[in-house]
């Protein structure tokens, strides 16, 4: 039977989390690179706490009342951000991924929002070329980074946890750099304990919603991005991404013991503007 598309509900946890564990393990292990999941467990809990999130949207592809994959998609607004999108390894060649990656952009046009974007793992020639041929255009390079914490401080550059208070200052610096703001997901960090803000010269100019993976961060300059980097007392998930053409910023983290684990590119469709100032994408954009 063809697969077919539907939402994806809180009961389609563990069969999403076991076939996310399996997809990311067989491409992992196939290219040589670490597992982007260390268990069955830790990816079904990824799939769980998507899957309870208003904010993100889950699809499935199933047939035959099999489920065969799923896609993610954080609904913005104005920007959606897809992933994760997994295809169960036994069910491959079948156009399930395409399904599913046009039913996430068919909600994002449903709901009106200004453009749809996703890091793609940069080994992975096969999700190139879909998305691609889906009219993603890749934008930036991005280096995933792994180490322990810095403990490193910047004189000047004060950080400390965000506030509620903090959201009006935070936005508008999110919209100088890439021409609107992430007030929800600022918002829900704040709300988690994870986010964070540097002050220079009294002032905020720079944000975190944390260090890592599902985290994004924008600052005035590197200064001021290197100053959260530094202050994180870890780094979530598998690391934190950096644009690879920030030489200055790459460098700085190279220098200070962080390793490269592996490359991604930053994909897009709809509304991009290049942006104008220091900037950390999370695994979504």
């Amino acid at each position: 039977m063809e697969p077919t598309i539907r939402p994806a509900a809180e009961e389609d946890a563990a069969e999403c989390g076991r076939i996310l564990y399996a997809a990311f393990q067989t491409l992992a292990d196939r290219h040589g690179f670490p597992r982007d999941f260390p268990s069955v467990e830790a990816a079904t809990e990824v799939a769980g706490f998507l899957l309870g999130d208003p904010a993100f949207a889950g699809f499935v592809a199933e047939a035959e009342g099999r489920i065969l994959g799923s896609n993610f998609m954080h609904l913005g607004p104005p920007i959606a951000g897809i992933g994760p999108i997994s295809v169960d390894p036994a069910a491959q060649d079948r156009g399930v991924g395409r399904r599913l990656m046009l039913a996430a952009m068919a909600r994002a046009e449903m709901d009106g929002l200004a453009g749809v974007r996703l890091a793609q793992t940069a080994y992975h020639n096969r999700s190139l070329c879909l998305y691609t041929r889906l009219g993603f255009r890749t934008r930036a390079a991005l280096s995933l980074m792994q180490g322990k914490p810095l403990r490193v401080t910047l004189p000047g550059y004060d950080v400390r946890p965000a506030t509620a208070a903090d959201l009006p200052a935070c936005n508008r610096l999110c919209h100088d750099v890439h021409g609107f703001d992430r007030g929800g997901e600022l918002r829900a960090a704040i709300a988690r304990d994870t986010a964070v803000v540097v002050e220079h010269l009294g002032r905020i100019t720079g944000y975190a919603t944390a260090i890592g993976f599902f985290a994004h961060a924008v600052g005035e300059t590197n200064r001021d991005v290197t100053a959260l980097i530094g202050a994180a007392a870890a780094f979530e998930g598998p690391g934190f991404l950096v644009p690879t053409e920030n030489h200055e910023l790459f460098a700085w983290c190279l220098d200070h013991g962080l390793r490269l684990v592996m490359q991604m590119n930053l994909m897009s469709t709809g509304l991009y503007a290049e942006p104008a100032g220091a900037w950390l994408p999370s695994v979504l954009y």
